[in-house]
């Protein structure tokens, strides 16, 4: 805030001056000296690796290129793992140990993350008591509607004990994804689908979207209950469960989870017994989306796949001059390969609402997440966004306003 003076004399009015003089420079060289500290976390053991590993290089990229500035602060970035090798995937264990030493990090201010809608659901309530203030969390990649919104008993409330809100997301939410599947499954003449879930908060979460949507587009669902059917993702051959859905006769087969779970021993079996996916076709949620192995796969070949926001691919396609597309450019310029998926690009974009916000604070946690979540908020506007539009963060629930959904079959809404 500059300050002003009243001359009362020559010489006063001089002294006063030089003494704010000082006193700005003083501040300011201090501002530029307090490094603020944000982390990534994600899942960096199992089949995710790939995904979760181009996101932190997209990350550590993009810092390099604004040279670690946001506003007067410098920033640095410190990555954390939620994963474990016995899990091959995310770990609660490891995401509540993770939430702790995020609190104890008297440097960190805020938290890209996480992947896995139910390691956020463990570390936001912990994140939100933390000392100096609710620390902030954006996540790149976290769908499961009651994360934000009202969906199960107690959600979102139970996430927010001190009732503040500290927790946003760049990409949109399941009950979004779920229900656009459904019509797009509608649209290409699709009758009856059994669904399945691996049992997860977010498996479960886009199952119980879909199915509610399909059964308002008025196609038949064989699964029961409003999940659809769970699967044991330690199970060593899924035969006997196709089988018993091969008599139902479905026209096609929703699978709600990711491909950690045993994803690839069930693709195989559901060819094995089911047929390939212009028999009975293979449609699945973002829990899919950015895994070589999957794609690789040959039983894979046809499957209809959601992403939750716009895949690299429309994104470049959308605005081929704009950010997203330059940064793509400089990744591969720099790795010398593309990004594995298309979640890499929205970690980016949560960052960019993480230094907007710190470059708004006053350098703490606290400061940080009033950036977001009250006054005019955040927005990252189209000529700067990653995303090759406007991005904006709603002040009340911390969600992206855009819903987009998108897939290689080119679902889009």
């Amino acid at each position: 805030m500059k300050k002003t003076y009243r001359a009362i004399s020559i010489v006063a009015s001089i002294a006063m001056v030089a003494t704010a003089l000082v006193a700005g420079t003083s501040a300011a060289t201090a501002a530029a000296a307090k490094v603020l500290t944000i982390s990534t976390d994600l899942p960096l053991q199992g089949s995710s690796f790939d995904s979760n590993d181009s996101t932190n290089k997209a990350i550590a990229l993009y810092l390099k290129q604004i040279n670690y500035k946001a506003g007067k602060y410098t920033v640095k970035l410190k990555i954390y793992d939620n994963a474990t090798a016995a899990k091959g995937g995310w770990d609660d264990a490891k995401c509540a140990a993770n939430a702790q030493a995020h609190v104890a990090n008297k440097t960190e201010v805020a938290v890209m993350g996480t992947y896995n809608s139910g390691c956020a659901k463990i570390i936001v309530p912990i994140l939100n008591q933390a000392p100096g203030g609710a620390m902030t969390m954006i996540s790149n990649a976290n769908t499961n509607p009651g994360l934000t919104k009202t969906w199960n008993p107690g959600e979102p409330d139970k996430y927010y004990p001190k009732g503040i809100r500290n927790y946003g997301r760049v990409c949109t939410t399941d009950d979004v994804q779920g229900s656009a599947a459904a019509q797009y499954a509608k649209s290409i003449g699709v009758k009856s689908v059994y669904v399945l879930n691996d049992t997860q908060t977010y498996g479960q979460g886009v199952a119980q979207a879909f199915t509610t949507e399909a059964v308002k587009q008025g196609l038949t669902v064989l699964s029961s209950g409003a999940y659809g059917e769970g699967w044991d993702s330690k199970q060593s051959s899924y035969e006997a469960l196709f089988t018993k859905i091969k008599a139902l006769k479905p026209d096609m087969l929703y699978v709600g989870g990711i491909f950690d779970n045993n994803g690839g021993q069930l693709v195989k079996d559901k060819f094995k017994v089911l047929g390939d996916n212009t028999v009975v076709k293979f449609m699945a949620p973002d829990g899919f989306t950015g895994y070589p192995d999957f794609n690789s796969m040959p039983e894979a070949d046809g499957a209809i796949l959601s992403f939750a926001g716009l895949s690299t691919e429309l994104l470049l396609k959308n605005a081929p001059n704009g950010a997203g597309a330059k940064f793509v450019k400089a990744y591969k310029a720099t790795y010398k390969k593309d990004p594995v998926g298309s979640y890499p690009i929205y970690g980016v974009a949560a960052v960019q609402v993480l230094l907007a916000a710190i470059a708004k604070s006053d350098g703490t946690r606290k400061g940080v997440t009033n950036a977001i979540f009250s006054g005019s908020g955040i927005t990252i506007p189209a000529a700067s966004s990653v995303l090759g539009k406007a991005l904006v963060i709603s002040t009340l629930s911390g969600d992206t306003l855009a819903k987009d959904i998108s897939n290689a079959s080119g679902l889009d809404s």
